[in-house]
């Protein structure tokens, strides 16, 4: 399919033409090389294709089409929800949107970390990770273009791509992924649906997590999602899947493509959600980064305000509680409860405070006093400079 897809355009004879000695393939190929070869040769833990996608995104007419529905995830956000859905070693971790597959190289990456940390004998650190790469990842994406972009990404991370599926993961997958219609045993999702569709995403959430019978999911999507958008999804997945997390992710995030307020939600799977089950809400607006989007930068994503450590937190407070509190406050952080049956109360923030203390009842009626008296005396000066003249 790659060979198909490549080759028409890799042989036209316009992007062949040299000028000036070189031809216009001959240039992208050594702007290619020169952008990002340094970190394939150095082994650095790179999206290729994802980089490549968001460039190329610039470039085209469709990034401003309403209807496109393509929106990659960063990678920071994408190791964040690897590790919100707790992945390691053993498990086996599914996309049902998968895009350039920027969510699976996350996971595959910190799968590789936790073997390496764990397995002290190469022959079976080596065995480990070919069974990582072969049989514990698979994705699936329904648009043939980007299901490439997929397939060469993970090609290009040394996996094989051998479970990456050009399938409609809701209506074409039944959760098979060999040729012996074995099941795969997915035991984390991690997820950044395509929001026009139903429920702004949900319903993957939801068919996904009804073919699992237990461990973890993390997906970011649109905020509206769980504030009645998806209510009815919402609700029927409640009913095998426990909500551990909402966190409000910057408003920025998708600088550049999209500019709508998302949520990241975390699940635990197979455990329906009870009414007291205590559920974590963060607001993660300030993440420690700062965008910009300008097209000449050469870095549109600086740390500003301790940006590594404040995403380790969040983990750590998702999996931990409030005593992991540091950087962020109780203003930031709110343990709360949902109804299972509503479906639209997954946004919440800390309550405020609106009963007033007897400190700041004195401070009002002190600054009200000292504004009187001013006004008193100036009009008396005012008087006197009058009769004075």
């Amino acid at each position: 399919m790659i060979v198909r897809t490549l080759q028409n355009t890799l042989l036209t004879d316009n992007i062949n033409k040299a000028v000036n000695g070189e031809s216009q393939l001959k240039r992208v190929f050594s702007k290619i090389v020169d952008d990002l070869g340094i970190y394939y040769k150095i082994g650095l833990t790179t999206d290729f294709t994802g980089k490549l996608f968001n460039e190329m995104y610039s470039w085209l007419g469709f990034t401003q089409d309403k209807l496109n529905d393509v929106v990659l995830t960063p990678s920071y956000v994408a190791t964040l929800l690897v590790k919100l859905a707790r992945v390691n070693k053993d498990s086996y971790v599914w996309d049902f949107a998968t895009g350039s597959a920027g969510l699976l190289v996350a996971a595959m990456n910190e799968m590789l970390i936790d073997a390496k940390e764990k397995i002290k004998s190469p022959q079976e650190l080596g065995q480990k990770t070919i069974k990582i790469k072969a049989e514990q990842l698979l994705g699936l994406e329904v648009l043939s273009s980007i299901y490439m972009l997929a397939v060469l990404n993970m090609i290009l991370m040394g996996d094989g791509s051998s479970n990456i599926l050009n399938k409609d993961s809701l209506n074409d997958f039944d959760g098979n992924y060999t040729d012996e219609n074995e099941k795969f045993p997915a035991n984390a999702f991690i997820l950044n649906p395509p929001y026009s569709s139903k429920g702004n995403g949900m319903i993957f959430v939801e068919k996904a997590l009804s073919m699992m019978s237990g461990g973890y999911a993390a997906i970011i999507i649109q905020s509206s999602a769980g504030s009645g958008k998806a209510a009815d999804y919402n609700k029927k997945i409640l009913e095998n899947n426990t909500l551990i997390a909402s966190i409000k992710m910057p408003i920025d995030l998708f600088v550049g493509k999209s500019n709508v307020q998302t949520n990241i939600y975390v699940f635990r799977v197979g455990e329906p959600h009870q009414n007291d089950d205590i559920v974590k809400f963060i607001d993660f607006s300030n993440d420690g980064y700062t965008r910009t989007n300008r097209k000449k930068s050469s870095i549109n994503l600086k740390d500003t305000d301790n940006a590594k450590q404040r995403y380790q937190e969040i983990v750590d407070l998702v999996r931990f509680g409030k005593n992991k509190l540091n950087i962020f406050t109780e203003k930031e952080y709110y343990e709360g409860h949902i109804d299972t049956q509503n479906g639209a109360d997954w946004n919440q923030s800390s309550p405020v405070d609106t009963i007033p203390k007897l400190d700041n009842f004195k401070k009002t009626v002190s600054s009200y006093l000292a504004f009187e008296v001013a006004n008193i005396l100036k009009r008396q000066n005012e008087a006197n400079d009058s009769l004075g003249k």
